[in-house]
C-alpha cells in the first residue's frame, strides 16, 4: 500500500528531545541538500494532540550545570553555548540567570558536589535563601552557571527551526504497527499510525516513556527503561521570594523550590516507578511536600494554585540511550533521557544528528551514550 507520508527520516515523540534532533537533522539536510532523499527531510509524529505534552510541558524549567554525571554536565554546558548562541536571533532570551542552591548536611552536600559547584558557610547560604529555617541544614553549595529555561520558548524555536527547514509535524497519531520492507540495501520502515501510513529508511525512537513500546513494536530489544513520577505544585506564599533567588534543593533528594513570579514552585523530586502514563498528582503527596517545605523554610504556604506530575524516564545506568540499535538495521535510539532532557537537548540533538547523517563525529559522549554500551 502507498504511504500517506513518506520522507528520509521519521522521528517518534514531540518532546523536547525529539523535536530538537528533528530540528537539527533537517536543518543540516537542508543546508547540504545532497544529504536528502526522495521523500522529504523529517517527519516528526506525536501521539498527543500538541507538542511536549507529557514531560516537557511539566519541566522545573531549570538548567544546572552541576546536576548529573560528567558526560551530562557536559552536555549541559554545550547545550548552554548553544542556546545562547541561538539568542542572537530571537526575540526574546531563553535563559536568564538563576542559581543553585543545594543544601544538606556535610556528607550529602559533598557526596552531590561538582566541579560546578562550590561550598557556601551556611551563613552565606542564609542571606542568598534568608527564608531557610537555619536548623534545617549545616552545609550547602553554590552554582552561580545554573540558569533559568524558558522551556516553551526553546520548544517554539526547535519547532519553527524544523518547518522552516522543510520539515513536517504530525500530531494526534500513534504509531501501533511496523514492518521492514524493501530490497536488501533499500529497505524502508512502513509505520501505521491511526489510520496514517508514513514510509522512511530510517525511524528515530523519542518516544519518552514509551520508548520501549515503540521498540518491540520495530522489533528491537528493549532497553530497560523506568518511568518515574516526578510531582510539582505552583503554590502562594505569605512571604513571596525574591525574584533573583536562586533555586534550592535539597541534597537528600526530599524537595526543591524556586520563584514562580509572585508565587513558587515546590517538588518533592521523588522517584517512584510507574507505567507510562499520563500522569496526575496525588493530594497526599501535594499535601506531604507542603508541610515539609513549610518545616524548613518561613515562606508560610497559603495554598495550593496548581499541581502536576511528569514522567523521568531512565536507564538501568541512568545515561541516556542515543544512536543506532545493535541489531535492528534503521532504527535509531533518543530515549531515557532522565531529568536531563531540557538541559542536554541541544548537545544531544548535535550528537545525534551527526551519527544519523554519518558526519566525522568525535565526542566523548558517543560511546557512553550508545545503546550497545555495556552496562554492567
Amino acid at each position: 500500500m502507498t504511504a500517506d507520508i513518506s520522507c528520509d527520516i521519521l522521528v517518534i515523540g514531540g518532546g523536547i528531545a525529539g523535536l530538537s534532533l528533528a530540528a537539527e537533522v533537517a536543518s543540516r539536510m537542508a543546508a547540504a541538500p545532497q544529504t536528502r532523499g526522495s521523500g522529504g527531510v523529517v517527519v516528526l509524529v506525536e501521539a498527543e494532540p500538541a507538542l511536549g505534552y507529557h514531560t516537557s510541558s511539566r519541566s522545573a524549567r531549570q538548567l544546572i550545570p552541576s546536576y548529573g554525571p560528567p558526560v551530562i554536565q557536559d552536555l549541559t554546558l554545550r547545550t548552554l553555548a548553544l542556546i545562547r548562541a541561538a539568542e542572537a536571533d530571537l526575540p526574546e532570551p531563553v535563559l536568564a540567570p538563576r542559581s543553585f542552591l543545594l543544601i544538606g548536611d556535610d556528607e550529602s552536600v559533598r557526596d552531590r558536589a561538582s566541579a560546578h559547584m562550590h561550598p557556601v558557610m551556611p551563613a552565606e547560604a542564609l542571606g542568598l535563601a534568608p527564608e531557610l529555617r537555619p536548623e534545617a541544614f549545616s552545609a550547602a553549595g553554590l552554582d552561580n552557571t545554573s540558569v533559568a529555561c524558558n522551556t516553551d520558548a526553546l520548544l517554539d524555536y526547535h519547532r519553527e527551526r524544523l518547518t522552516a527547514a522543510g520539515g513536517r509535524i504530525v500530531t494526534g497519531r500513534r504509531v501501533q504497527a511496523a514492518v521492514r520492507v524493501g530490497d536488501p540495501g533499500a529497505q524502508r520502515w512502513e509505520a501505521a499510525a491511526d489510520g496514517l501510513r508514513f514510509e522512511a529508511p530510517v525511524v528515530v525512537n523519542a518516544a519518552g516513556a514509551w520508548a520501549d513500546i515503540v521498540a518491540e513494536t520495530f522489533g528491537a530489544r528493549p532497553q530497560g527503561l523506568t518511568p518515574y513520577r516526578r510531582t510539582a505544585a505552583v503554590v502562594d506564599v505569605e512571604r513571596p521570594l525574591d525574584a533573583g533567588a536562586p533555586m534550592v534543593a535539597d541534597a537528600g533528594d526530599r524537595f526543591y523550590y524556586r520563584p514562580e513570579g509572585s508565587q513558587v514552585l515546590i517538588s518533592p523530586s521523588e522517584r517512584e516507578p510507574s507505567v507510562a502514563e499520563d500522569s496526575r498528582p496525588r493530594d497526599t503527596d501535594v499535601q506531604a511536600l507542603v508541610e515539609l517545605v513549610n518545616s524548613v523554610t518561613t515562606m508560610g504556604i497559603t495554598g495550593v494554585a496548581r499541581a502536576w506530575t511528569g514522567l523521568r524516564t531512565e536507564t538501568p545506568d541512568g545515561l541516556p540511550a542515543v544512536g543506532w540499535d545493535p541489531a535492528v538495521p534503521g532504527f535509531f535510539w533518543l530515549a531515557g533521557q532522565g531529568g536531563y532532557g531540557f538541559q542536554t537537548s541541544s548537545a544531544v540533538a548535535e550528537l545525534a544528528a551527526g551519527i544519523l547523517l554519518a558526519e566525522d563525529v568525535e565526542n566523548g559522549a558517543r560511546e557512553a551514550l550508545s545503546p550497545a554500551r555495556d552496562r554492567v
